[in-house]
């Protein structure tokens, strides 16, 4: 199993609508609106760094209102 956090900047306002999405992908384990340089931070739980990839590149950043994202996968 792999756990991987993503880092999500949000348009501004944009924060709960893109929250409620997140979580809505196969694959996001929890979502947090947080303060900081950040707006969001996802927690994923899937079988493959492939599916990190799939799910920050593909699912996350095709979000309409995300600017960027960082992503990090735990390494314990």
């Amino acid at each position: 199993m792999v756990t991987a956090y993503v880092m999500v900047k949000a348009n501004t306002g944009e924060a709960d609508r893109l929250k409620n999405a997140i979580l809505d992908i196969d694959g996001v384990d929890d979502a947090h609106i947080v303060a900081g340089d950040v707006d969001i931070i996802a927690k994923l739980r899937v079988e493959s760094p492939a599916e990190v990839k799939d799910i920050a590149a593909d699912g996350i950043q095709g979000i309409q209102g995300v600017e960027d994202t960082q992503t990090y996968i735990a390494m314990d």
